[in-house]
């Protein structure tokens, strides 16, 4: 395929925005080459500025779960963007959005909505600390949780890819503040927890990692920090900025059966418009002001573009009772036809799945942490991402990426997807 307008449009960026993108992983660092500069998108596709349409597996790294440009989504968007686009005052689609969420999701009573998950989870943890009164958190070594200066400790997705997962800028004092645990390791939580149990406000965890690529829980392993942090007085927050409306209508919470104490709530929500949001039972929600001291804010919260479009899809979502069987089905198709094409290939490999979320690990180890992801052949990612590029598929221009699955995907996508990897991988 030719980029010449995608390579000349990044080097007109690279002059005004800091390494040509306003988000890291955009720049294609972890890949190598030219990143490629979207124009339009529609249902299962995106087109470059070249005029190449690919197979989309990012769906703009996961909003998108009924495809691009969905008509009910941009219908509410137009319709609310001609009665104005931000007032700074209470709206009704807000208490809309509001309720259907609620009850959509297990073990919440009300929610409040912000500009994006990084703001959702900064946030969950200053609600976290407020309430039960204790500085220190347990996060998970290349779980991603945003870019606030207490979860860049051995973050995953674009601070792995880029070899830097401890970000300059962060002070020591924060760092202080924040314990690295394993993933999938109850015993080292335990540890943690022992050493620091009367400090300790909060555990925050994705519920399936989706940035040190897929990485399911292992059987047990939620349940078993719910019972640790019952019994130590310690918050679980649940990151569902992922997982929410996607792996199911009530995300991973009713996926697995576990409760979290806060839950964090991105991408889907906004049907993919800026947008965040965090919930949680009354008693810890009633910390926060206006009722409480915990003080949070923002000016474009609960904008009513975000709110109109986010409202479209939650109702779409909840009305389709099939929809997330359908997901799922499609994921599984995908992953049977890439597993035996890869061992037809001769590739070493191992991928993971849960829902709608999947990815290929280039390693023939179980990938259960951040320690064994990162043991994945990067050298062979490279060559399969700008193989499946030029074959017009388009996955995250990184190792450390989950593919995000689409409604709008048809079993032929798939199959064209699933014959990219057989061409490309005959050649690594």
């Amino acid at each position: 395929m030719l980029y010449k307008r995608s390579s000349a449009l990044f080097k007109q960026a690279e002059q005004v925005i800091p390494g040509g993108v306003n988000s890291p992983v955009r720049a294609f660092k972890g890949v190598g080459g030219t990143p490629i500069f979207a124009k339009s998108a529609k249902g299962a596709y995106v087109f470059d500025e070249d005029e190449n349409r690919y197979i989309d597996y990012i769906n703009s790294w996961g909003p998108m779960i009924l495809g691009h440009a969905f008509d009910p989504v941009v219908d509410a968007v137009i319709e609310k963007a001609k009665q104005g686009t931000s007032f700074g005052m209470p709206t009704e689609i807000e208490t809309k959005i509001a309720e259907l969420a609620v009850s959509m999701v297990p073990n919440i009573d009300k929610i409040r909505f912000v500009n994006s998950g990084t703001e959702a989870c900064m946030s969950a943890v200053r609600l976290a600390r407020g309430f039960t009164k204790k500085d220190k958190i347990i996060k998970f070594a290349g779980c991603y949780h945003g870019h606030s200066d207490a979860f860049l400790i051995q973050a995953g997705s674009g601070a792995i890819t880029f070899g830097t997962p401890n970000s300059p800028g962060v002070t020591q004092g924060t760092a202080k503040d924040t314990l690295l645990a394993r993933y999938n390791d109850i015993e080292h939580v335990k540890q943690l927890i022992e050493t620091n149990k009367a400090e300790i406000a909060c555990i925050i965890i994705e519920p399936v990692a989706g940035n040190m690529g897929c990485i399911p829980p292992k059987n047990d392993f939620l349940k078993a920090l719910r019972e640790l942090c019952d019994m130590h007085n310690i918050l679980l927050v649940f990151d569902e900025v992922m997982t929410g409306f996607r792996l199911a209508k009530g995300g991973a919470q009713q996926l697995f059966d576990i409760n979290a104490d806060i839950v964090c709530f991105g991408k889907v929500i906004g049907g993919g418009l800026p947008v965040g949001a965090f919930a949680a039972r009354n008693e810890i929600m009633s910390h926060l002001a206006p009722l409480g001291p915990v003080y949070q804010a923002g000016t474009l919260s609960g904008n009513p573009l975000a709110m109109a479009a986010g409202l479209a899809m939650l109702t779409t979502l909840n009305n389709d009772t099939e929809v997330f069987e359908r997901l799922a089905k499609k994921t599984e198709y995908l992953h049977k036809g890439c597993a035996e094409t890869l061992k037809k290939n001769n590739i070493e490999h191992t991928i993971n799945r849960v829902g709608s979320m999947i990815s290929i690990h280039f390693t023939a180890d179980e990938v259960v942490d951040f320690e064994t992801s990162a043991k994945g052949n990067n050298d062979t990612f490279k060559a399969f991402f700008h193989g499946m590029l030029n074959e017009g598929v388009y996955i995250a221009p990184s190792a450390f990426e989950t593919w995000f699955i689409s409604d709008a995907l048809s079993y032929d996508d798939l199959d064209k997807t699933i014959a990219a990897v057989n061409k490309v991988t005959q050649n690594l």
